[in-house]
């Protein structure tokens, strides 16, 4: 089992940063794949970033490429999601996940409770 707690979310403006955080417990940490989806009311949980065991390799939606920064400390068990030029259609929930798999094929096994996300325009 690993226990999964996100935060850092909140309220920006458009054009500001946040930096989420997600600390982890139980399992190896450094055995899991991490990633980032984000959901929003009414619509499907959406990839938005992974990254891999060891941190050497990672993978962003088309859609927050260039802004999005996903990292991990293995030693401190924590996966982070740097967030720049924040936009509107950045607003969500946004949860972490600890998985199998590649960061072109990620397969979540375990999910945090989620943090929101809202940028205002």
């Amino acid at each position: 089992q690993v226990q999964l707690v996100e935060s850092g979310g909140g309220l920006v403006q458009a054009g500001g940063s946040l930096r989420l955080s997600c600390a982890a417990s139980g399992r190896a940490f450094s055995s899991q794949t991490m990633a980032w989806f984000r959901q929003t009311p009414g619509k499907e949980r959406e990839f938005v970033a992974a990254i891999s065991k060891s941190g050497d390799s990672t993978n962003y939606a088309d859609s927050v490429k260039g802004r999005f920064t996903i990292s991990r400390d293995n030693a401190d068990d924590t996966a982070l999601l740097q967030m720049n030029s924040l936009k509107p259609e950045d607003t969500a929930v946004y949860y972490c996940a600890a998985g199998r798999g590649t960061v072109t094929w990620f397969l979540g096994d375990y999910w945090g409770q989620g943090t929101q996300v809202t940028v205002s325009s």
